[in-house]
């Protein structure tokens, strides 16, 4: 990166509306092609990501695409007071380190938090919002907000590590980051580097998130600093025991051998061991964290005061979530709190100490998620909230927006009324009450709030505002447009707003009385006396909900150009409704999935503008598990489907996800038979399109070679589309124009199109 332009304005203070103003006249829209879907700039027009308050509340950043690269990120920031214009900070286009290709262990962390942009993908700003770290492709480049200067540039190590997770400390006197699996740690604007850990070896490596604590856990570090900037506690990762399952990456230019640690279910998980180290030196402190080295290391958290760290320990059958209150001078311990569930935990980020020495905590104990009062020695002090509906919070996520101490009011995110929508609330959590919603519109909200929770960064979507984020204060006041992203002329979308898809969304009833919420979108020049193919689309996978009032993807819409009715719906086990509507899949993946599908399908061919015998369905992952799941239930009839990247058989996935849904293998022998799609390919329905990318190192390519050699052994004919160098996730839009041009093709020579 040749520098850094700082750009600030100043202004006004807005008021006003929360939503963007209605869409003007509109004239005769245009058909979307894929071309044009995949082309630059993006559709759903410009989007504010990761959107960060700076500390001192005086400026608010974000990454946004540039208008001729939908994949290059830039660095964004204006001013929270006025109505000064948003400039970039940090163009993508400088950075002389952009073009340098990437470690796999940089690749593999990008590929666990679904990065696939290019650019200023990441930043931070230091807790005195007087400096902001932007790394880039493995350097990291510290910025002075007042001079615009690069204050310190850390490049690459001599043998090319990546400098890896960076960030500041609390205080703002240093700088850390991983590099071949070592923690390093420097004074922010000058000063020797110097590691904190031991060095790794072989198969250890220090201050990293394991792959299950990355693709399942929603933990992306590893380390964790003291508020006081005086002691990291660390994590020891010892992988040794996990088998090693080579990974054929084939390009197009060849193949290279990865040796992958992939602990598939049953097998053994990397052992997890914490420390801490205090900065003035001496020996690390190791954490007790009991004696069974198959426990997960689930969370980690200081207090306020930096006096207790505590740690959440999850049993490997995932029944039980312990939260540790630990001396950190000692490394000694005590369970505080002790969470015993079943089915299983759902893990989430809702952990929050407050400064009295108690915490808030989320909890799913009633079937839903809710938040509990507890003091600091673990007792509880009232429940929070209740209710039939939950809050928000799976994994990655949490329902805990902000707290504000001084008045006792904790913010809150949820879907009260609806699963279909997600708002913002706030109630009292010293007396508990009522929770009183903040933010507005028949729509999904995205909250990010200042430390003091006097304000937030907003979030807003529905299926006729394209995603717009704004600035509001803690009553829901918008203060002024981050990125407004009004559907107007200038807008991307806007030649093709008079089609806009108007998504009818209704309820059916599963088996056991519980409601499956659905969304149905009819063909661009919709005629209902018409007979249309459909498609199914799904994901049906735990931990993800697909039926919301969101803006919908514009690669959507091409389904509904080609002449398809489009439909969707979230069966048992989608996110967001509560542990009582997930808990059917226990032991049972791939069949209360396909029976709440199959009541969405019989609904879906009664219809009478949809042709019942040309009915497709699709999905990727877990969608493309649920394709071949429903392609081989006898007598549900689908004329065709693709299945991308799909799990063929449990026991080939990884450990923390497929056991919190099955068990262990050699226990549940019989639950893993009857999950597989593999025994039922013989009862293939309609004409087969599989996909998958060729160095795929989440749902491995073995899944779907044990289905190519199947479909073989019994003649069974199918189309199959391999993609050279390509993950889990795609990257490049030439590569996904590529793809969405294949399922058309795939679908118009199987489904055909609309007929009298």
């Amino acid at each position: 990166m040749k520098s850094i332009l700082f750009a600030l304005g100043v202004g006004l203070a807005l008021g006003g509306a929360v939503m963007a103003e209605p869409t003007p006249a509109l004239t005769p829209a245009k058909v979307l092609t894929p071309e044009r879907v995949f082309a630059s700039p993006d559709l759903s027009g410009p989007v504010a990501r990761g959107v960060q308050l700076s500390p001192d509340g005086q400026l608010v950043t974000f990454l946004k695409a540039k208008a001729n690269d939908q994949t290059a990120l830039d660095l964004w920031a204006a001013p929270t007071s006025g109505d000064g214009p948003a400039h970039v900070l940090v163009d993508a286009s400088t950075l002389e380190a952009g073009t340098t290709a990437l470690s796999e262990a940089e690749l593999a962390r990008r590929e666990r938090r679904r990065i696939y942009e290019h650019g200023v993908v990441e930043y931070a700003w230091d807790q005195q919002g007087a400096r902001i770290l932007v790394p880039v492709s493995g350097e990291l480049y510290v910025a002075d907000l007042k001079t615009g200067a690069v204050a310190r540039r850390i490049p690459r190590g001599a043998d090319g590590g990546d400098a890896i997770d960076a960030r500041f400390s609390p205080l703002g006197g240093y700088l850390s980051f991983v590099r071949n699996g070592v923690l390093n740690i420097a004074p922010v604007t000058s000063g020797e580097i110097r590691a904190l850990s031991p060095a790794a070896h072989g198969a250890v490596s220090y201050g990293v998130a394991e792959f299950v604590a990355q693709e399942e856990m929603g933990r992306d570090t590893g380390y964790w600093w003291s508020p006081k900037d005086d002691a990291v506690a660390y994590t020891r990762v010892d992988e040794s025991g996990v088998d090693i399952v080579p990974r054929v990456d084939i390009g197009a230019e060849g193949a290279t051998i990865v040796n992958q640690r992939y602990p598939k279910a049953g097998r053994p998980n990397a052992v997890v061991d914490l420390f801490v180290q205090p900065l003035a030196g001496g020996a690390p402190i190791q954490v007790d964290l009991g004696p069974d080295k198959t426990v997960y290391l689930a969370r980690v958290n200081w207090s306020k005061d930096g006096k207790t760290l505590y740690v959440q320990r999850e049993s490997r059958d995932q029944q039980t979530l312990d939260l540790i209150a630990v001396d950190p001078s000692t490394g000694k311990g005590k369970v505080i709190l002790t969470e015993h569930q079943s089915p299983w935990i759902n893990l989430n980020s809702d952990f929050t100490p407050l400064k009295d020495g108690g915490f808030l905590w989320t909890s799913e104990r009633t079937g839903y998620r809710h938040l509990y009062l507890y003091d600091r020695d673990g007792q509880l002090v009232r429940a929070v909230t209740s209710g039939d509906f939950p809050l928000a919070g799976h994994e990655r996520d949490g329902a805990v927006a902000g707290v504000d101490e001084a008045r006792g009011l904790v913010y809150l995110v949820a879907s009260k009324d609806t699963a279909t929508e997600r708002q913002l609330y706030v109630t009292d959590y010293r007396s508990g009450g009522p929770l009183k919603q903040v933010t507005s519109g028949h729509g999904w909200w995205t909250v990010s709030m200042s430390k003091t929770a006097n304000a937030f960064v907003g979030g807003y979507s529905s299926y006729d505002t394209p995603p717009q984020t704004g600035l509001y204060g803690a009553d829901g006041q918008l203060r002024r447009w981050i990125v407004e992203n009004r559907l107007d002329a200038t807008h991307p979308y806007f030649p093709y707003a008079a089609n806009l898809p108007r998504p009818e969304f209704g309820q059916l009833t599963a088996e056991d009385g519980q409601k499956l919420d659905y969304v149905l979108l009819t063909p661009i020049g919709f005629d209902p006396k018409k007979h249309y193919p459909a498609i199914v689309e799904v994901y049906g996978g735990p931990g993800v909900q697909s039926v919301t009032k969101a803006w919908r993807s514009p690669q959507e819409r091409l389904y509904l150009e080609a002449g398809y009715v489009l439909f969707q719906l979230d069966n048992r086990g989608a996110a967001n409704r509560g542990l009582k509507f997930e808990a059917p899949i226990s032991r049972h993946m791939g069949q209360p999935e396909v029976r709440d599908q199959l009541k969405g399908l019989a609904f879906l061919k009664s219809l009478p503008f949809v042709d019942p015998d040309r009915v497709g369905v699709t999905g990727w992952s877990y969608g493309g598990y649920m394709t071949l799941r429903l392609m081989t239930e006898p007598g549900a009839g689908f004329a065709a489907g693709a299945s991308g990247a799909p799990p063929s058989d449990w026991r080939l996935y990884d450990t923390h996800y497929t056991e919190r849904y099955m068990g262990l293998p050699d226990a549940e022998a019989k639950a893993y038979d009857a999950s597989s799609v593999l025994p039922r390919l013989k009862d293939l329905s309609g004409r087969l399109m599989l996909m998958h990318g060729m160095a795929d190192d989440n749902v491995v390519f073995e899944n779907s070679t044990r289905i190519m050699a199947a479909l073989q052994e019994q003649g069974t004919t199918f189309d199959l589309m391999l993609y050279p160098g390509q993950r889990h996730g795609f990257s490049g839009q030439t590569r996904k124009l590529q793809r969405m041009k294949e399922y058309l093709e795939f679908f118009h020579r199987t489904l055909g199109g609309p007929r009298p």
